[in-house]
């Protein structure tokens, strides 16, 4: 009996150290990651800049928890064009820096603005004399657009070039859901408001093919502007390419033939390029620094001056985070209001640029966000950089501002309400034979069940109209105090109508066409600072606050979800967002995802 407790306490021993070993090697792994995360990275001489654009650019990089690294989750899909644009920008300072290799492989941009932006850093890294060289085993459209900006652009022999013009097709349900016995009441103000169309109708209605044909032929004829331009073609010889075969399946060899690319070679032959390019022997290697080093050289302009605050505004506008089931990064009503008061009541900060991207969302949270800004216009100028979309309540936050700046083809203005609710009746009651009865204190105490569950609605829907007509009042009010218009001028141009700013510039519901500097520039202009440097926020989260953090584990289902899923991602990710939103809607219908 004494050698059986002998060994059951050895063992519990032998378990409790062997847990305080991993304990301890698990707390020095953190702290080595935590100490190790942000190391500054030195240049060597006759060096080449490799930007390996991969996985989906979006307005903001965001890091992964310690945790989600240490578990081998770390989220490499997603790259922030903020990092991008700052790298490229480092690049140009770095005398050490000759060039840059673009290498492209399965990328996609959020929005035709994120890659012009994109586009834009490295056309300016060129006026520094250096070079780019592009390379791709196969283009996708917004990649060969913004490997077009490059001095040379090569492919891989047996790669293909996708361009296609822009354009797509949405689901429409209401077939599906006259079979199961649903319908959808959608209440809304403005012809143009398509939201609510899928869940409605069969297919899309004249005035919303109006609006998506002017904004997607707006951003491709400036597409082909800027690739005509950067490959010394015409634009409309460009067009007629496209609209004359299907360029994806055409011979390689007939993308040089028309300019589109200077060369055809498999990879290895790329490095006898760029060392000819550096001067370097064939044996020799090349000295590369890769985007994850470049992130980390230091700038070499120091900061100096007075504060202008960036602060990133992007995602969906909503109440509150809700399931792990949700958008990868959004607008939380009550967190950006108490983030633009401490911005508000900070001292340092001279003037404050809103970076807004964001197809709108919860009309509340949208009405939040905009009173906190125009109290923190009171104190210091507001100016809003519109990257992507800053449409319906992304609009109606950036309307207080002291001025607005937009991307040319950022899209804008969707200034309109909805509303949406499913009635199961015709599924519930009709199909399944369930029936409802109950008591109650006042006439409209079950107005939620009689809106989703009763055939005889006709008086909750009235009201809920003259809820969604009052928003819509709000919102035109909003605008017309923002861009110093009238009720009638702002209805005119709104209606729920998307438009794309080179559109929206004449209309005024933009001031100039624009980059994030060019927003930057006019914040301090407006703060009469002579010497300015730019802060962003929110600032990214501590050791701590990453190690604490859940967001591995939605990245990590959402990638799953969407690997999984595939093109039927979104379209059900919607469907799941429709229950959980906010009744009263200011949100774009639809978002243009380049590939």
């Amino acid at each position: 009996m004494k050698e059986f407790f002998k060994y059951v306490m050895a063992t519990i021993c032998g378990i409790l150290i062997l847990g305080i070993v991993m304990s301890i090697m698990f707390i020095v792994s953190l702290a080595g990651m935590a100490l190790s995360s942000s190391p500054t990275a030195k240049v060597k001489k006759n060096s080449v800049f490799t930007l390996q654009l991969n996985g989906a650019v979006q307005e903001r990089g965001e890091e992964d928890s310690p945790l989600s690294m240490l578990l081998g989750q770390a989220d490499m899909s997603v790259m922030g064009l903020d990092d991008l644009v700052s790298s490229i920008r480092k690049a140009k300072e770095q005398e050490e820096i000759k060039g840059i290799y673009l290498e492209t492989n399965a990328v996609s941009f959020d929005s035709p603005a994120i890659a012009q932006e994109l586009r834009d850093a490295l056309k300016d890294f060129k006026k520094s004399g250096k070079w780019i060289i592009a390379f791709g085993d196969n283009y996708t459209q917004g990649a060969y657009y913004v490997a077009s900006v490059a001095d040379s652009v090569f492919m891989n022999k047996t790669g293909m070039l996708e361009l296609k013009g822009l354009g797509g097709k949405g689901e429409y349900f209401l077939g599906l859901y006259e079979k199961l016995g649903v319908k959808y009441q959608a209440v809304k103000v403005g012809k143009y408001k398509s939201a609510v169309e899928r869940h409605i109708r069969k297919d899309m209605s004249d005035e919303d093919r109006e609006q998506r044909t002017a904004y997607l032929q707006g951003v491709w004829q400036y597409w082909l502007k800027d690739i005509a331009e950067s490959r010394k073609l015409k634009a409309e010889n460009i067009d007629q390419m496209v609209s004359d075969s299907i360029m994806a399946f055409a011979n390689p060899q007939d993308y040089v033939k028309g300019k589109l690319i200077d060369g055809l070679m498999y990879p290895e032959e790329i490095k006898k390029v760029i060392k000819a390019k550096l001067g370097v022997e064939e044996d020799k290697d090349v000295h590369q620094m890769m985007f994850s080093e470049m992130k980390n050289v230091e700038k070499k302009k120091e900061d100096k001056g007075e504060k202008v605050a960036v602060y990133y505004a992007y995602g969906e506008i909503i109440d509150a985070m809700s399931s792990m089931f949700s958008t990868e990064h959004s607008i939380v009503g009550s967190t950006t209001v108490n983030d633009l008061k401490k911005l508000a009541e900070d001292k340092d900060v001279k003037a404050v640029v809103l970076r807004v991207n964001s197809p709108g969302g919860s009309a509340v949270a949208s009405e939040q966000i905009w009173h906190a800004i125009k109290l923190l216009k009171e104190k210091k100028p507001v100016v809003v950089s519109m990257s992507g979309y800053a449409a319906s309540g992304g609009y109606m936050i950036s309307a207080a501002a002291n001025y607005i700046v937009a991307e040319p083809t950022t899209i804008t203005g969707s200034i309109g309400i909805f509303g949406l609710v499913p009635n199961l009746s015709g599924l519930v009651t009709d199909k399944l034979g369930v029936t409802f009865d109950g008591a109650k204190t006042n006439r409209y105490t079950d107005f939620e069940e009689n809106l989703i569950m009763s055939k005889d609605n006709a008086e909750e829907i009235k009201f809920m109209q003259g809820y969604v007509d009052r928003g819509y009042e709000t919102f035109l009010s909003i605008v017309a105090d923002g861009r110093k218009m009238t009720r009638d001028q702002v209805h005119e141009i709104a209606q729920g109508r998307v438009w794309l700013a080179t559109d929206a510039l004449p209309i005024k519901l933009v001031d100039k066409l624009g980059s994030l500097d060019d927003a930057v520039k006019k914040a301090a202009e407006l703060a009469k600072l002579d010497e300015y440097y730019t802060a962003s926020y929110p600032a990214e989260p501590g050791f701590l606050e990453s190690l604490m953090a859940d967001k591995e584990n939605t990245s990590y289902l959402n990638s799953e979800m969407r690997e999984v899923l595939g093109d039927l991602y979104e379209p059900i990710l919607n469907m799941r967002r429709d229950q959980q939103r906010n009744r009263l809607q200011a949100r774009l219908p639809y978002l243009l995802r380049i590939d």
